[in-house]
């Protein structure tokens, strides 16, 4: 996820477009850039790291007065995070710029076309190919852009928001967009374009909604929208109903309500670009060759909080897609415990930010006893991944809450890529067999959305517990660690008490925890696993007969536990393994809610940070 901007009317284009980009750094912090048109002439700045440092640069060495401009902040995704990988991207002449969100899937291929026809491609970005490909259309365009931009668009595979300049059309700008963000702020003899209305909301609260496949050409005088044949689209206009501060978060409270809403988009893009050609898997980050693969014995997961919860739900899928057996250690104490590895031990670390001290540490340990290790993360370049054998990316852009929400669940999907990549090349799972699974992953972001749809009476209930002490979390087989990340988010937000427990252990001491009207929250597995889901439903009876507030989350249509929940939470229908992507959404909901009922910040909870960089 990236933050883009664009501006063309009669005020300082640099001005209005650092601004903006300020308000998107939440989008995008790997490195920052700017173009302005003055004079007939492209003038460019870019800068690895945060937007204070091409600021920086701007003070040292400014560009030139323009009235039209564009900016980006990146969040990397191809090519590590520095000065050449920064957008904007520009042509061989230097005369056409591009900024980029998303991933185009199909830029080896076009990038192998570009060299062989002469083209010197700097970066290591699949962005900058689109400025080489608008250089070669702009003649055959009879020198529109925004035919140009068409004629790309339609070669173009993947998820992408393109913004174009170009020296010889100083009153345009050009974008358009695929499955990912891009929206037009309509203002007073000056327009605006941006991935989100905080860009803008400053100076218009007057947008319009770009559809799929379409591009929009920005003058100061007007925009015009097509579908990427040129036909005429229709030009949809909405008013933004909040203020300027509320608008950095997209118009919701906090951040981390943000990235709940999000998560259905960073399902899909965790998802996008891996079934290859052929119908197969393709994990190109993956750099672990398949015979290194075959020759994997054991598999070892560390990891830290949240994503050590992502762990424990690995190993289900792994076992049972994989046939390895799999074991899940805290990233804190696995070094300290003389763990038995050899070549033939996969340790995978799962970790957010790729810096976390604790998990960094293990893997060192691991390549030091020459295990091979591959990294899980969400941030391009960081130290983790740049240490580990291979690394698989979850897409799932900045998450500024500190709370994890959304990277846990685009953690739960890498992870069953790993475990089903492992079947493929394992032959432990036939190829129609893993291709099934991925077909059923594609439409867990429509499974996700439905939930949050009905989240409202999850927030009342949430509401009424907020002036309660304790809440239990029960589940049984990847229940539990659902369980587990229920608990943990209650303590994080509302610092309540709150434990999750393998249902099975109820009996073994935590019933003595039950009281009367005790909120006991309980995830029950599918009925198509008849055996777990009947024992949990006699768990639900246990705990109703003591007294205690059962608060069932189960599967849409299950009558069996109706009788027994106090208050019941329905999701979709899906298969176990992948339950939960979809259980852990209302519980996400419900540490939000009553922590805000509280008056907590649920953005930045005490004592916490986002990432943990020291043991």
């Amino acid at each position: 996820m990236c933050g883009i901007v664009g501006y063309v009317g009669d005020r300082p284009a640099l001005d209005i477009v650092v601004e903006g980009l300020a308000r998107l750094e939440y989008r995008g912090y790997d490195s920052a850039g700017v173009a302005v048109l003055a004079d007939g002439k492209l003038a460019t700045a870019k800068r690895a790291g945060k937007l204070v440092n091409l600021r920086g640069a701007l003070e040292n060495d400014p560009l030139p007065d323009g009235t039209l401009g564009m900016g980006h902040t990146r969040w990397a995704t191809h090519g590590p995070p520095n000065d050449r990988n920064a957008h904007p991207h520009t042509d061989c002449a230097g005369t056409v710029a591009v900024i980029h969100n998303g991933i185009i899937e199909n830029f080896a291929r076009l990038r192998a076309e570009l060299d062989e026809g002469g083209h010197a491609l700097d970066s290591d970005t699949d962005t900058e190919v689109v400025a080489h490909l608008l250089e070669d259309e702009l003649p055959r365009a009879g020198g529109d852009l925004a035919e140009a931009m068409r004629r790309v668009c339609r070669r173009l595979e993947g998820a992408f928001t393109l913004v174009a300049v170009h020296a010889d059309d100083p009153g345009l700008v050009v974008g358009a967009r695929r499955n990912s963000p891009l929206v037009v702020g309509v203002g007073d003899g000056e327009n605006f374009l941006a991935s989100d209305v905080a860009a803008f909301i400053a100076h218009t609260r007057d947008a319009i909604e770009l559809g799929q496949d379409q591009v929009v050409e920005l003058r100061r005088d007007g925009v015009t929208v097509t579908d990427f044949d040129g036909r005429p689209a229709e030009i949809r206009e909405y008013h933004v109903d909040w203020d300027v501060s509320a608008a950095e978060k997209g118009g919701y409270d906090y951040f981390m309500l943000k990235e709940i809403a999000e998560q259905p988009r960073a399902v899909a893009d965790t998802l996008l670009g891996r079934i290859g050609a052929d119908g197969r898997l393709v994990l190109d980050e993956m750099r672990l060759t398949d015979e290194q693969l075959r020759e994997i014995d054991k598999i070892i997961i560390v990891a830290c909080g949240t994503a050590y919860h992502a762990g424990l739900i690995a190993k289900y899928a792994i076992e049972h897609w994989a046939g390895l057996p799999c074991e899940v250690e805290l990233a804190s104490e696995f070094r300290y415990r003389d763990p038995i590895l050899t070549r033939t031990t996969l340790v995978i670390a799962i970790s957010q930010s790729g810096e976390t001290m604790d998990t960094l540490m293990a893997v060192r340990h691991a390549r030091e006893q020459h295990a091979r290790v591959l990294a899980v993360c969400n941030v391009n370049g960081s130290t983790i991944p740049r240490e580990c054998d291979g690394v698989l990316y979850t897409h799932a852009g900045p998450e500024v809450g500190v709370a994890a929400t959304k990277t846990f669940l685009t953690q739960l999907v890498a992870v069953y890529l790993i475990a089903l990549y492992l079947g493929q090349v394992r032959g432990t799972k036939w190829g129609d067999e893993v291709f099934a699974m991925i077909q059923l992953l594609e439409r867990m972001p429509e499974k996700v959305e439905k939930v949050l749809e009905t989240m409202e009476p999850v927030r009342e209930l949430a509401r009424s517990l907020a002036d309660g002490h304790c809440v239990l979390f029960l589940g049984r087989h990847v229940g539990f660690p659902v369980a587990l990340e229920g608990a943990l988010k209650l303590k994080e937000l509302a610092y309540m008490q709150a434990e999750g427990f393998a249902a099975g252990e109820l009996k073994h001491g935590p019933i003595a925890l039950i009281d009367k009207d005790l909120p006991v929250v309980v995830v029950v597995p599918p009925r198509a696993r008849a055996v777990l889901h009947d024992k949990i439903v006699s768990n639900i009876q246990e705990i109703r007969a003591r007294g205690a507030r059962t608060i069932v989350i189960a599967e849409e249509g299950d009558a069996s536990v109706e009788p027994y929940a106090d208050t019941l939470i329905r999701v979709p229908a899906v298969p176990t393994l992948l339950q939960p992507l979809v259980t852990t959404v209302p519980l996400q909901v419900f540490a939000c809610e009553l922590a805000t009922a509280k008056g907590h910040d649920v953005d930045q909870p005490r004592n916490l940070a986002k990432s943990v960089t020291v043991e």
